[in-house]
């Protein structure tokens, strides 16, 4: 066995793990409200700054205007509760629209 597919074997198996964890420890394990809170408040972090690398950066250097004015699009009509696929078709329409402009 290669030491990739070694890497690759270890990996699924901690994935399944964490998979059978969930169900094998629901009911059993109590977490005081303040965790949750701070369970909850660090996943908002996590996909905030998921959000903004993705938007702001590409190969290393500034994505351009175009792509973070789509997401911001995307964000305010999903924040005003727009169905999913006016979100995506608005923020990939107005990004679009403003590369076709020259807007970079």
């Amino acid at each position: 066995m290669t030491g990739t597919a070694a890497v690759i074997l270890v990996l699924a198996v901690g994935t399944y793990a964490f998979r059978l964890v969930g169900p094998a420890l629901h009911g059993r394990v109590v977490l005081p409200d303040r965790v949750r809170e701070l369970l909850a408040a660090g996943a908002v972090v996590l996909l905030v700054a998921l959000l903004a690398t993705g938007a702001l950066a590409e190969g290393g250097g500034f994505a351009g205007w175009a792509r973070p004015a789509g997401v911001l699009v995307g964000g305010v009509l999903a924040w005003r509760g727009a169905p999913f696929p006016v979100v995506v078709l608005a923020a990939a329409g107005s990004a679009a629209l403003l590369r076709a402009l020259g807007v970079a």
